[in-house]
């Protein structure tokens, strides 16, 4: 039977990135986004003739209310559930200085990046249990897709920083908590990636880079994060349960 992944906010970026990668290594994907079905059909298609089979369950991640109705509808279309990947996640609609966030950003921001990845793998996690009790060789394991800004303060988006630090944590009470069960949970905290979040500062970041921000001169690409994934979806690396792997293109590596 064919692995299942989860991917939240899959339908686009860094997670349409890491579902292709996926459907490479020939999983079944459940694809979790706001978007309209109509407006990733073409996306979904392209899966589908990758050799995937892909569920599309359109919802708010940050409605935590929705995530039972998206768990029972994979339960139920794919019959199984192998990989979480918390991937979905937005910036502040408007970039402030911390002096002058407002609570209803900070909330936004939050509730989509670290409520939602905390509820939603509380939830697969205890259905990974329940299959890990009749399939004992059964591989699962939570992937959480975090930033750099988990550790690099921006004082225009300090709600952006406080989520990733915070999904950080998330990784680890996850990873102590499954370990008993044998299921790894893990951290990609990537860094500049060339999406829609940053079409906005794309600029600046060429700048940047030529001026050396990153030991490899170069944007990230969605592709990028997705190769991680699917390494460790594959369970190459099944006693680093709790670890970060960095895909910043040396950007946070010190140097003098």
């Amino acid at each position: 039977m064919k692995k299942v992944a989860l991917i939240t906010g899959g339908s686009s970026g860094i997670g349409f990135g890491i579902a292709k990668c996926l459907a490479e290594q020939s999983f079944d994907l459940a694809i979790y986004d706001l978007l309209e079905p109509n407006g990733v059909r073409q996306g979904m298609k392209e899966l589908e003739r990758m050799g995937s089979r892909v569920v599309y369950c359109q919802g708010d991640v940050g409605r935590l209310e929705t995530h039972e109705t998206v768990l029972s509808t994979i339960r139920r279309e794919l019959g199984r559930l192998n990989v979480l990947v918390n991937n979905a996640g937005v910036a502040p609609t408007e970039r402030k200085d911390i002096l002058e966030t407002t609570e209803e950003s900070f909330e936004r921001v939050l509730r989509i990046n670290l409520y939602a990845p905390y509820f939603l793998s509380q939830k697969a996690a205890r259905w990974m249990v329940e299959q890990k009790k009749s399939e004992c060789n059964l591989q699962a394991c939570i992937v959480n897709i975090s930033s750099v800004s988990a550790t690099v303060a921006s004082l225009n988006r300090g709600e952006y920083c406080v989520s990733k630090a915070g999904l950080s944590m998330v990784t680890k009470l996850f990873a102590a908590r499954l370990g008993e069960f044998g299921i790894p949970v893990y951290e990609i905290r990537p860094g500049v990636i060339k999406t829609d979040m940053t079409a906005g500062v794309t600029e600046k970041y060429d700048r940047l880079i030529e001026q050396g921000l990153m030991v490899q001169k170069r944007w990230g690409f969605p592709e990028d994060i997705g190769k991680a994934v699917a390494a460790l979806a594959a369970g190459s690396f099944p006693y680093s349960t709790g670890q970060v792997i960095m895909v910043d293109g040396g950007m946070t590596l010190q140097r003098l």
